[in-house]
């Protein structure tokens, strides 16, 4: 399929006015051609043992949320590999919010009108799992797990250290944006990276599934180290 009929971006996130209609963009979101997910060996994200992981334990305590962020501009989760430029990302004409374009696949896109990480509230970054021929920046996010580093560059220089405390699968039966898009400690700075998981539907043409992981806020920096 010639990048003309791919389908803008790949599918879309939709904007936070209704918690339904970010469910249906979610379930969309993810390459919607018929050749289906790039490689015979795209992850198979949506295991149940994903699922409802528990909580990290509150091994660090969350840092005081900042105030007057900039936006960032890049994001690394060291454990899984995971080092990308953060775009952001506006509405388009139907009220949705796109990820990257579909040939920016190791870029994560960042809500621009939403929360900024740091802030008080869940800030919300998204990249694609994988392009028709290859993995995209998303593509070990499954791998993730509680306790690990999620590190958020602003364009100031800024480090902010985020900790993993959840990482569910949402399928579409189970979906629940309160969960995804909500914060879940009131007061706290927090970030949600998601991606589509599951197993690629053919027929429907998306994943039948999406990875969210969850961290807050326990740490910053300055450029000089202060």
């Amino acid at each position: 399929m010639s990048g003309e009929d791919r389908p803008s971006g790949g599918g879309r996130l939709l904007t936070g006015i209704a918690w339904a209609w970010l469910l249906l963009g979610l379930s969309l979101w993810g390459r919607q051609t018929t050749d289906g997910p790039g490689g015979s060996s795209a992850p198979t994200t949506g295991d149940v043992a994903a699922v409802g992981r528990p909580l990290g334990g509150g091994a660090a305590p969350p840092h005081p949320p900042r105030r007057g962020r900039v936006a960032p501009q890049r994001v690394e989760v060291p454990s899984t590999g995971v080092t990308a430029p953060v775009v952001p990302r506006g509405l388009d004409t139907t009220g949705r919010v796109d990820p990257p374009p579909y040939d920016q696949p190791s870029k994560v896109g960042w809500y621009g009108d939403g929360t900024r990480p740091g802030a008080v509230g869940a800030a919300l970054l998204v990249g694609h799992v994988d392009t028709e021929s290859k993995p995209a920046v998303f593509y070990h996010l499954s791998a993730t797990r509680p306790g690990a580093e999620v590190r958020v560059t602003g364009a100031d220089g800024e480090s902010l250290e985020f900790t993993v405390d959840d990482v569910q699968v949402f399928t579409r039966e189970r979906f629940d944006p309160q969960k995804v898009y909500g914060p879940r400690q009131s007061g706290r700075a927090e970030l949600r990276l998601i991606t589509c998981g599951g197993t690629y539907d053919k027929k429907a043409r998306t994943y039948t599934a999406n990875v969210v992981v969850s961290a807050y806020l326990t740490g910053a920096s300055s450029p000089s180290g202060v």
